[in-house]
């Protein structure tokens, strides 16, 4: 295989045959090296070095519908958040767009601010848009989905849902146990959002561990947040 000559490029996008041309080989071989694909093993590392040094210089990218179309994958995920500038969803957030950047995902983010109808929607135009996951951000899924889904705080047996809890039951015990271990008797709450996925989980996990630990719970010492403020004033 000879190197080839170099050819005179237009301004614009620049295409694989063009990357083929210009290191003298065939659009074929390109293809399959710049893409990972099982036939390139055979094909020795410096053409491969060769075909990625040039794909670099030429600032080639490869068509993102043709890529699609020819793996069947379009490396995109939806993440489904109830807000995204408050401070328990943007740190989730944050830390799946680094987990996805690291595995060479992209990700589209929609936010249905506890509109039932909407979250219906964004669920059906992320999979018309070709999303291969779903990932919701303390979001109740009510139904199972067409596409996997990974629910963070998510509570409901579903197929085709996995469920990413927190142990609220463990972090019951230690806070009443810490409570009750400085004398303290009247303890005051707060309950969650009844909208939050976690809300119900946590009231429950404290009522069943102040009961098991002879801890009496004042209705009158209890406050019932009903705002969907995501800032810490309400409390």
């Amino acid at each position: 295989m000879g190197q080839g000559k170099k050819v005179a490029q237009k301004p614009g996008v620049i295409t694989l045959k063009a990357v083929a041309q210009h290191v003298g080989l065939t659009p074929g071989t390109v293809s399959a090296v710049l893409n990972d694909a099982p036939s390139a093993r055979s094909i020795p590392q410096e053409t491969k070095n060769r075909i990625h040094a040039a794909a670099k210089e030429l600032n080639y990218r490869p068509n993102f519908f043709a890529r699609t179309l020819r793996n069947k994958r379009t490396y995109t995920i939806g993440v489904i958040a109830e807000e995204i500038g408050d401070s328990y969803g943007s740190a989730v957030i944050s830390g799946i767009e680094q987990h996805l950047r690291q595995h060479g995902y992209f990700f589209l983010t929609v936010a249905h601010r506890h509109d039932p109808e909407l979250l219906s929607q964004y669920s059906h135009m992320l999979s018309e848009r070709g999303v291969e996951g779903i990932i919701t951000v303390d979001t109740t899924v009510n139904e199972a989905p067409t596409l996997p889904t990974v629910a963070v705080a998510g509570h409901k047996k579903l197929k085709g849902v996995t469920n990413i809890i927190l142990d609220h039951f463990r972090a019951a015990v230690l806070a009443l146990e810490y409570l009750k271990g400085l004398s303290h008797e009247r303890i005051a709450f707060m309950k969650g959002n009844p909208v939050s996925s976690d809300s119900k989980e946590r009231w429950d996990a404290i009522c069943t561990v102040a009961d098991r630990i002879g801890l009496k719970i004042d209705c009158d010492l209890v406050a019932q947040i009903d705002t969907d403020d995501p800032t810490p004033m309400c409390g």
